[in-house]
């Protein structure tokens, strides 16, 4: 019997959604249908299993899955004993205390003694106690923008992508406890044959990754300023120059970090860059 790569993924919301692209964008076609809890890859030794964000860390404790695609909030609070081989730089928020608009609030000292909502009962302890603050939990599942303003709560810990829940609910935003974003995590009774599988998805998503934080860049250039375009440019290695037909000119090639890629624009076309093409890049395998 084929071994098969036993992967958990979100079963809906935003993770979910970006989990199932980036398998995409790997190349693996998952056949699932509506509401389906597990489902298989078409050309890829891999079984997907859409489970809820919170009981992934015991399946994979527990064996019952080999990776999950999880927030790192959720290991923090549930599977701070669970391995991350791989940052996915996706679907990233903050864990943040919030408290009413109109409250007083001035430092992390002015929770002492208040009553705190949340599901991440865990992480508020792991923030609060070192700072020597007591409070009282108020453990919420879901909807816990809603305690302060029924009196079950004089402040909530809770996700913050946009921040326009809490508006929404009449809160601010008081303390960032911690920024998380998705992670590929791995049980650690993982099988030998499993693990060859996970190095091959690896390799796609590291390919995956780079190609999304990178750009592809063609420019012209005369050829007497070549040396000081080059210079500005942080090629993976060197640029790849082609001489153009027009005599003095050259064409340069290269790629640029997603983040760096309006500040390299502006150089090149101080130092006499023109034609500056700018290409997205599928995958990078380096």
């Amino acid at each position: 019997m084929q071994t098969k790569l036993r992967i958990a993924i979100q079963k809906s919301g935003r993770l979910n959604e970006d989990s199932i692209k980036i398998l995409k964008d790997c190349g693996i076609s998952i056949d699932n249908g509506k509401d389906q809890l597990k489902a298989q890859a078409s050309n890829f030794p891999m079984e997907v299993m859409f489970l809820r964000n919170g009981d992934i860390p015991q399946y994979l404790r527990d064996g019952v899955v080999d990776i999950a695609i999880i927030g790192e909030n959720v290991l923090i609070e549930k599977g701070k004993d669970i391995s991350i081989v791989e940052r996915l730089n996706f679907s990233k928020c903050k864990v943040s205390l919030a408290i009413p608009k109109e409250a007083k609030y001035t430092s992390v000292k002015d929770l002492d003694g208040k009553r705190i909502a949340t599901s991440y009962p865990n992480t508020v302890d792991q923030y609060l106690a070192d700072k020597g603050i007591k409070y009282e939990i108020h453990q919420i599942s879901g909807s816990v923008e809603i305690a302060p303003n029924i009196g079950l709560a004089d402040a909530i810990c809770d996700i913050v992508s946009s921040g326009s829940t809490l508006f929404k609910n009449n809160l601010k935003e008081v303390e960032i406890m911690l920024t998380s974003e998705a992670v590929l995590a791995v049980s650690s009774s993982i099988s030998e044959e499993a693990k060859q599988l996970l190095e091959r998805l690896q390799f796609r998503i590291k390919a995956v990754l780079k190609a999304r934080n990178s750009k592809y860049i063609l420019l012209n250039a005369p050829n007497d300023k070549l040396d000081k375009i080059i210079k500005i440019l942080p090629g993976m290695r060197s640029p790849t120059i082609l001489p153009l037909a027009e005599e003095g000119w050259s064409s340069v090639h290269t790629v640029i970090q997603k983040n760096k890629f309006w500040e390299v624009i502006d150089e090149l076309k101080i130092a006499g860059a023109e034609g500056i093409l700018v290409c997205p890049i599928e995958k990078m395998v380096l």
